[in-house]
């Protein structure tokens, strides 16, 4: 039995206690703490108290539904997220934050060829980072087609500013899921979800069989035929905050978001060329 490091059992076991539905009086309590604690607006969504768990409070769901763009052109963002960094990939290098880089092959995994990796060469990169206090889900940033997912198993470690500028190759060693997708002009992208401590699951609705902070220990590969998601689609949630990364393949997008920028989900981040 592979031993489970330290920062996924924190997870699971948050996790569960996040799952749970307390009495209606004591959830009031948990969740109205928490939306003080973080300082939620709940502007778009219904009261704290309708909530019958943390979980459900996490991954709510908008009273009523953004709208966003419908040019095709217009490439939105997938969540409510800083842009903790966004820039040029450089020689398979981009910045996990200023002055710390990565390499994007480690980082997409051995299961995705050396063809495959090279589609970002000299591409850009969108680092999304969800807080506590953000919406929780994530939606299709432009239409496009899933061609492949790799599940990869690993660490949880916090992935918020003061982590980010301490551990090196933080996003290679954490937990994520790889989204191969093909845009409507025909180029290519990656959708990466990374996982952080207390996120317990990170959902993914168009493939079920996906099961994060679960027992698997090697990655799981997901091929696709004809899995065509539209601009603005829910597609899942983090169960506590976390990061999205975007990389590109070269001019396939104008971005127009910088560092430091907070962004909404359905705001458009960036033009297809």
């Amino acid at each position: 039995m592979n031993k489970r490091h330290i920062t996924s059992l924190i997870s699971q076991n948050f996790g569960k206690f996040a799952s749970k539905e307390f009495p209606r009086w004591f959830q009031n309590i948990v969740n109205q703490s928490y939306v003080s604690l973080m300082g939620l607006d709940m502007s778009d969504f219904n009261e704290p108290s309708t909530y019958k768990s943390l979980n459900a409070l996490f991954t709510r769901h908008f009273r009523e539904a953004r709208t966003f763009s419908l040019d095709a052109e217009d490439f939105i963002s997938p969540c409510d997220a800083l842009i903790s960094e966004a820039g040029t990939i450089t020689d398979d290098y981009a910045l996990q934050i200023k002055g710390m880089s990565y390499k994007c092959a480690d980082f997409i995994g051995s299961e995705f060829s050396d063809e495959e990796k090279a589609i970002i060469e000299n591409g850009s990169f969108i680092n999304c980072y969800l807080s506590p206090k953000d919406y929780h889900r994530y939606h299709i940033p432009t239409n496009l087609k899933v061609l492949k997912s790799v599940h990869v198993p690993g660490k949880f470690y916090p992935v918020n500013m003061p982590s980010l500028n301490k551990r090196l190759n933080l996003f290679i060693e954490n937990e994520r899921v790889v989204i191969l997708c093909e845009a409507s002009n025909g180029k290519k992208f990656y959708i990466i979800l990374v996982s952080a401590l207390n996120v317990g699951v990170m959902q993914v609705s168009f493939e079920p069989l996906i099961q994060t902070n679960a027992i698997a220990s090697s990655p799981q590969i997901y091929e696709f035929k004809d899995l065509y998601l539209n601009k603005g689609d829910d597609f899942g949630c983090f169960e506590m905050g976390s990061t999205i990364i975007i990389l590109s393949e070269k001019d396939m997008l104008d971005v127009n978001v910088t560092t430091g920028d907070n962004v909404k989900f359905a705001q458009t981040i960036a033009k297809l060329k």
